[in-house]
């Protein structure tokens, strides 16, 4: 009996809380000065860094990992609105980047820096840990496979066809059938929502999106 190709893309989402909290930030000051600009950026610096190096700890946190840039410095002359050129103006920068396994902490710890003097949030980033991440996609991974299966019984018994077997299975684009590849859905970098009430500040991160898809090939009789 001739068979009846059937081919489908199975796909599937899992959601999950953030556990990981990574926040980038500048720290930078301007003026005429360069001595001024430089010492003052570097007090900065060094006050953040010693907190952070109290709260640091890889397994337990609240701070599981921190780094710091090398500091920056520079000097330029502005133009005027009327065309003249104003006396050098010198800028010290650095970048300061930290993963927080405490949402909470982070939270409160963002919320304290960002009214610093000097201190620029520029984002924060959500993940997973990577053992989760991992156990996730295999999970999604096993569930696409079974919509996949599903899709191509649905189709086969509209044929009025029983028998269902699987023939390939692969990641998008990649059953070398000249179809245009698909591209897989990473995890999402969800973004956080901010509630402050007076002093303090309450981050809502989004959950964390995991989707799969595989394309797969079946004979049906």
């Amino acid at each position: 009996m001739t068979e009846t190709i059937i081919t489908v893309q199975g796909e599937y989402e899992l959601r999950h809380a953030a556990e990981r909290g990574s926040v980038v930030l500048t720290v930078g000051f301007d003026g005429p000065d360069r001595n001024d600009v430089l010492a003052r950026t570097t007090e900065r610096q060094a006050s953040l860094t010693s907190e952070l190096r109290d709260m640091h700890n890889a397994q337990t946190g609240p701070v599981t990992s921190w780094t710091s840039d090398n500091l920056r410095v520079a000097g330029d002359r502005p133009w005027s609105q009327t065309g003249e050129q104003l006396p050098i103006v010198y800028h010290a920068e650095l970048g300061l980047g930290v993963t927080f396994s405490d949402l909470a902490a982070l939270s409160d710890w963002v919320g304290a820096v960002s009214l610093l003097s000097g201190v620029t949030v520029a984002g924060i980033t959500w993940s997973l840990t990577d053992a989760r991440r991992q156990s996730l996609v295999q999970e999604a991974r096993r569930r696409a496979v079974e919509n996949a299966v599903a899709k191509a019984t649905v189709y086969a018994t509209s044929l009025g066809l029983s028998t269902v077997r699987p023939v390939a299975l692969a990641d998008p684009g990649m059953l070398g059938d000249g179809s245009a590849p698909v591209q897989p859905a990473q995890p999402m970098f969800a973004r956080a929502a901010l509630d402050s009430a007076g002093e303090s500040l309450t981050l809502k991160p989004e959950e964390i999106v995991i989707t799969v898809q595989v394309h797969a090939r079946f004979a049906a009789s």
